[in-house]
């Protein structure tokens, strides 16, 4: 054993890559590289993120694989063993900006960097609050008091909120001062939501159906605002909801998490007319485009739970690791708002979201 530890000693860990770059509290990451391995008689390796120590869950000569604890936050990984210490790599740890919610969707975000997400409730519960907004200093507000079952999220160009309420399958628009208008009604179990550049509104029935919602034809606020209002889509209906966004080419995408492991991601055309854009996935719910095009799904990719990217090429990796995630949405700075079931985080990616209006 001592020549064993010696010759360790000379020859250092060497750390290639991680796989993701970055996690959520709770998440996996894989280390890649040459040394990984333990000593034998339960004498594992040391991993630590800046000044936390991590769990390590698998230790293989060329792969490691580690468990973030709660409180960890961004900062290098470097593996110890047997007084030789492994090089630096940098990975990104999510951090709470907001907890006590209840996300069923992508949170949104506003034109001044403000973050909302929903208290939904269970179905037909009411709550205090149904929409909070938190500040770019992670300040929570109350904004939105008595919807019921709040479920889906968009802003227009003008500044207004839009969201769906699955209980009554109806769309309200609420103004930058709080008050809320009845938008469209009769939009079955409305859950997901998204507006394409023409100012058109899309609003996913879980029971099967895509409605398409032109722009108002009123002028100013009004009790109920007057549009026309066509099926666009249908498709298999949903155990949770229907999750929307578009990309820059006007495609609508649509996921809707079923009992299969090996779920869809639907493309719709401007004509109405679906395909699969991309299968494999487990549960995938909220979805957000990059502007060079790639779509980033809360979604499970080979057994693992995280954010998954997707390229034009359809080729998926894994870009965040974490559990109980339902959606997310990118802000201003390269930067994303992550949401679980009951929390809201924030981590930064070096990411540049699409637009959404």
């Amino acid at each position: 054993m001592s020549s064993l530890l010696q010759g360790s000693k000379t020859d250092a860990p060497q750390l290639v890559s991680l796989s993701p770059r970055a996690a959520m509290p709770g998440g996996e990451v894989e280390l890649s590289g040459t040394g990984l391995q333990g000593l034998g008689a339960g004498i594992l390796p040391q991993v630590t993120v800046g000044d936390t120590p991590v769990h390590l869950t698998l230790s293989r000569p060329g792969r490691a694989v580690i468990r973030i604890p709660e409180g960890t936050i961004s900062g290098d990984v470097v593996l110890a063993r047997a007084g030789g210490v492994s090089n630096a790599l940098e990975l990104r740890v999510a951090v709470p900006m907001a907890e006590s919610l209840h996300p069923v969707s992508n949170p949104t975000v506003d034109a001044d960097g403000s973050v909302y997400s929903t208290f939904s409730g269970g179905r037909g519960q009411s709550v205090p609050v149904s929409i909070f907004s938190i500040a770019r200093d992670f300040q929570v507000r109350p904004f939105v008091r008595d919807l019921l079952n709040a479920t889906g999220l968009a802003f227009d160009a003008a500044g207004y909120l839009y969201v769906s309420s699955r209980a009554e399958g109806t769309v309200y628009r609420v103004s930058p001062e709080g008050a809320i208008s009845t938008y469209a009604e009769g939009m079955g179990i409305a859950t997901g939501i998204a507006f394409d550049r023409d100012g058109n509104l899309f609003v996913g029935d879980r029971s099967g159906t895509i409605f398409k919602v032109g722009p108002d034809r009123t002028l100013g606020d009004t009790d109920v605002a007057d549009h026309e209002i066509f099926v666009y889509a249908t498709l298999e209906p949903s155990i949770a909801a229907y999750h929307l966004a578009f990309n820059d080419d006007g495609t609508l995408f649509v996921t809707g998490p079923t009992t299969s492991s090996n779920q869809s991601i639907y493309a719709i055309d401007r004509d109405g007319q679906k395909t699969v854009f991309y299968r494999g996935l487990g549960r995938a719910q909220g979805m957000a485009f990059d502007v060079d095009g790639n779509l980033y799904v809360a979604a499970c990719l080979h057994g693992q739970r995280g954010i998954v990217r997707i390229t034009p090429a359809r080729e998926a990796s894994l870009a965040v690791s974490g559990n109980d995630l339902v959606g997310l949405t990118f802000l201003e700075d390269g930067c994303a708002a992550l949401a679980t079931r009951n929390a809201l985080y924030h981590v930064a990616l070096d990411i540049e979201g699409r637009r959404l209006v």
